[in-house]
C-alpha cells in the first residue's frame, strides 16, 4: 500500500507542469499564433487573438456589454489560470525541499519529522491547486458554450 501511494505521489508531482499546462491549454483559434505560455503559464490575452494578425482584440465602447463581460471573464480566467500553474510549481518546489530535507537528516527524528511534514503539505497543495485548476476549467467551460 505504501509503495502504491508513493508511486502515485511520483507520478502526479513529476505530472504537474505537463498535465497543468494540458488542463490550461489555449483554443485551437490561436493555433496559427505563436505560443503564448511560458512554461505552462498562460498568457493573459490567451485565447483573445485575431488568427491573421496575432493582436489582441479588445471589445470597442460601440459592442454590446456581453462581449466586454466575456472579454473580462477571458481574461480573468486566465490570470486564474495562471496562479494555478505557479502554485503547482510552488507545491513541486516544497516536495523537492522536503527530500532534501529527509536526505541530509542523517537520521534525526525530528529532522525526519519536519521533512516528512514538508513532503505531505506540499503534496496536500498540490492536490489542491490540480482540483481547483480543474474547477476553473470547467467554469470556464460552462460559460463559453
Amino acid at each position: 500500500m505504501k509503495q502504491k501511494l508513493i508511486a502515485l505521489i511520483m507520478f502526479v508531482t513529476f505530472a504537474v507542469p505537463t498535465g497543468t499546462a494540458l488542463l490550461m491549454a489555449t483554443p485551437a483559434a490561436a493555433a496559427s499564433c505563436p505560443s503564448d505560455n511560458l512554461f505552462g503559464i498562460p498568457a493573459w490575452y490567451s485565447g483573445l487573438q485575431d488568427t491573421t494578425t496575432c493582436n489582441v482584440i479588445f471589445p470597442s465602447s460601440k459592442s454590446n456589454s456581453s462581449a466586454l463581460q466575456n472579454f473580462v471573464i477571458k481574461v480573468a480566467l486566465n490570470v486564474i489560470s495562471a496562479i494555478l500553474v505557479i502554485a503547482g510549481y510552488v507545491a513541486l518546489f516544497f516536495v523537492i525541499k522536503g527530500g532534501f530535507l529527509y536526505v541530509i537528516a542523517r537520521g534525526d527524528t525530528g529532522n525526519i519529522a519536519t521533512a516528512k511534514q514538508t513532503i505531505t503539505n506540499a503534496i496536500i497543495g498540490l492536490i489542491i491547486s490540480l482540483l481547483s485548476a480543474a474547477i476553473v476549467m470547467a467554469v470556464s467551460g460552462a460559460i463559453h458554450t
